[in-house]
């Protein structure tokens, strides 16, 4: 599959009067047309930081490098004209907080059209009809009334739908969602999954979905990748590292998952805390918490790579986890 968007080695580094914060250390992915990656861990470990790297949405003491690659161009190297012509054009964003995302003293139809004017030619009345036509894609009714409506009279699931809806509007190729379904019922949550899966599949574009529940990776995603303290730890297709994980982070975050079996003990836990960033750890950043560290996991930092068909890790004790 022909990748729409490339990382290469994606490095994130925050200025701060107490030093640097290293947010993410040498990220690598691809996404092609059609495909679900979900990028999961832990609250800090770079998953949203990534995802505003890619579209250059990080404040002015962020230090940004390596290669965000669409099509063939390097997005960290365009001029502010073509950025803004790709973001909302080609590259759509949901972001996690729609009551912050969302401008609550304009009424959502012309929120939607904003993104119309800036990325197509529709006339007033091509626009206003294209409009409607998003609100009914992804799932709000009654929609020439909703249009002239508010954020604040939307309810959660709707102001997350008018989100999604704002998002397409200019049909891009690539949607990158930070966890799209924060806060919401499971319900609200269930519905929305699908519709972002549906998306994929009737458009054909691809997304890049942020999450840290696994349950949603397992139910949405075509590939995962696991990250830790602003490194990927672990990639591959799901249903390979769900049913035999290569990296001891990844089966900690699954054995401490609720599911078949568990009801009658309890739930294991992954002891200690995720490390500070403004401190880089030498060796394996999980060594602290894991049951599986070695001499060599606090010395010499484990690289990312291929331990199975589609499947990679950076772990000293892949071949442990394999056996």
């Amino acid at each position: 599959m022909t990748a729409l968007l490339q990382i290469r080695d994606l490095t994130v580094t925050f200025a701060t009067r107490h030093g640097a914060v290293h947010a993410v250390d040498g990220v690598s992915f691809a996404v092609g047309r059609g495909e679900v990656l979900g990028l999961v861990g832990e609250s800090g470990s770079g998953k949203s930081v990534s995802l505003r790297a890619i579209t250059r949405l990080l404040p002015d003491f962020a230090r940004v490098s390596g290669q965000v690659a669409w099509q063939g161009e390097d997005v960290l190297a365009m001029s502010p004209e073509r950025l803004r012509r790709l973001r909302g054009g080609q590259i759509g964003m949901v972001f996690q907080e729609p009551m912050s995302a969302l401008n609550p003293v304009l009424p959502i139809g012309l929120q939607i059209t904003e993104s119309l004017i800036a990325h197509t030619d529709l006339d007033a009345r091509a626009r206003r009809a294209r409009a409607l036509e998003l609100l009914d894609l992804v799932g709000i009714a009654a929609g020439p009334s909703r249009l002239s409506q508010f954020p604040h009279e939307f309810s959660g699931g709707m102001r997350q739908r008018a989100m999604i809806a704002i998002a397409l509007a200019a049909n891009p190729a690539v949607l990158l969602a930070d966890e799209p379904t924060t806060a919401l019922d499971v319900t609200i949550q269930d519905q929305i999954l699908r519709l972002l899966r549906g998306l994929v599949d009737e458009l054909g574009m691809a997304l890049v979905l942020v999450t840290h529940d696994l349950g949603v990776i397992a139910e949405t995603c075509d590939r995962v990748a696991v990250m830790y303290a602003g490194r990927l730890c672990e990639t591959g297709d799901v249903a390979a590292v769900f049913a035999r994980p290569r990296h001891a982070y990844t089966a900690a975050l699954l054995q401490a998952m609720p599911g078949e079996g568990t009801r009658d003990r309890k739930l294991l836990t992954i002891p200690g805390q995720a490390p500070r960033l403004d401190a880089p750890a030498i060796g394996c950043a999980f060594a602290p918490r894991c049951a599986l560290v070695r001499p060599i996991c606090t010395t010499d930092r484990p690289v990312l790579q291929p331990v199975a068909p589609r499947q990679s890790s950076a772990c000293h004790a892949a071949a442990d986890l394999a056996a």
